[in-house]
């Protein structure tokens, strides 16, 4: 590939001295191309250098004059030459490697390498600000001064900005609206510095070993559990931490909150996929174990053929031991929980107030 072009002096600068090519260094080499660049119109993201060659590559481009035609060529098909041999390139640096690993390792190690690394061990911190989803981006605005997110408005590109300013108060975004108005003599080094605040902050977030909350994870085990069990740790928690326990029975669903969070039209669809031997177990016990208006609300929304045959099945059942009462209802449950997953069925949300059996 051959470019030609010529970078002519200013007024001001001192008479023209022609460049050979064999006498040029690695950095004058990269300063003509890179003026060769920003002639051309391409984005080329130097900030993104550490800050040592960013002076570098500035001192080399102020000592420089003019480059006769052929010694452009030469460098540029060099350049070419250079890049063409590329088999494969890495990002460079921590910061770099981990943005390119963003998703594929997980979120404690990417932390743990960040706070050994430093912030920024390469790039620009506004890069990854700007990458944040909305929600993000609205809490740390809330959370910070009025100029700091003044600022964060200002780095943002135009539409998010207007998307994150919708999102405020009245009162918020007008106050940092006029504080826009007054950054103009802020200077790069605390743009620089803010960001890299707002960065650090980032990564001082905690990072959850679980995906669920702590209620969720009760409620999960709780739901396999057997009955006294989840009745005795209910009990107890209610003592030690009332709030907790409260959206811990939330987050359980047992035979027992049937009535309360199915639809009587979804009884018929969830009985096709539960085992018949463990209907009539989980029917014939559910009195004595305490869920005797759950059998009820099934019995009511099922045919009433099929209902006078579950009843003559639990009357032929007998008494049923308890142990075996759990698993039936585990089993009943489990299809509910299936379905739910899969999408098929949608359970009531639970009143605040409301509540719930255990």
């Amino acid at each position: 590939m051959t470019m030609l072009t010529t970078i002519t002096p200013s007024r001001a600068a001192p008479p023209a001295r022609i460049i050979p090519h064999p006498t040029l260094s690695k950095r004058a080499k990269a300063a003509i191309v890179v003026r060769l660049l920003i002639n051309q119109g391409a984005d080329v993201p130097l900030e993104e250098l550490p800050e040592e060659l960013q002076a570098q590559l500035t001192q080399q481009m102020g000592a420089m004059r003019v480059v006769d035609r052929v010694t452009l060529a030469a460098v540029v098909e060099e350049f070419t030459e250079a890049l063409e041999s590329i088999g494969l390139s890495f990002p460079g640096g921590i910061a770099g490697a981990l943005e390119a690993l963003d998703g594929k390792i997980s979120g404690a190690t990417a932390a743990r390498l960040r706070k050994e690394a430093g912030v920024r061990a390469a790039g620009d911190p506004w890069k990854r600000l700007r990458a944040l989803p909305l929600e993000e981006l609205q809490t740390i605005v809330e959370t910070e001064s009025t100029e700091v997110a003044a600022v964060l408005l200002s780095k943002l590109d135009v539409p998010v900005a207007a998307g994150l300013l919708g999102k405020l108060s009245g009162p918020q975004a007008r106050q940092i609206t006029y504080a826009i108005s007054l950054t103009s003599e802020v200077t790069p080094d605390a743009v620089d510095r803010i960001g890299l605040s707002l960065a650090a902050q980032l990564d001082g977030q905690k990072v959850s070993a679980f995906e669920s909350d702590a209620a969720a994870r009760l409620g999960a085990i709780l739901n396999s559990s057997s009955t006294p069990t989840r009745d005795d740790v209910l009990t107890g928690l209610e003592e030690s931490d009332l709030e907790l326990a409260t959206a811990v029975r939330k987050a359980i669903f047992t035979f027992g909150n049937i009535p309360a969070r199915i639809t009587p039209r979804d009884i018929p669809r969830i009985l096709r996929d539960v085992d018949g031997a463990a209907l009539i177990t989980a029917m014939a016990g559910a009195e004595d174990a305490g869920f005797a208006e759950a059998r009820d609300f099934i019995l009511e929304n099922m045919s009433g053929r099929m209902a006078d045959q579950l009843r003559e099945d639990m009357a032929e059942a007998g008494k049923i031991k308890p142990a075996e009462t759990d698993d039936a209802m585990f089993a009943f449950v489990s299809v509910i929980r299936d379905m739910e997953a899969r999408g098929e069925l949608v359970l009531i949300e639970p009143d605040e107030d409301e509540e719930e059996d255990s």
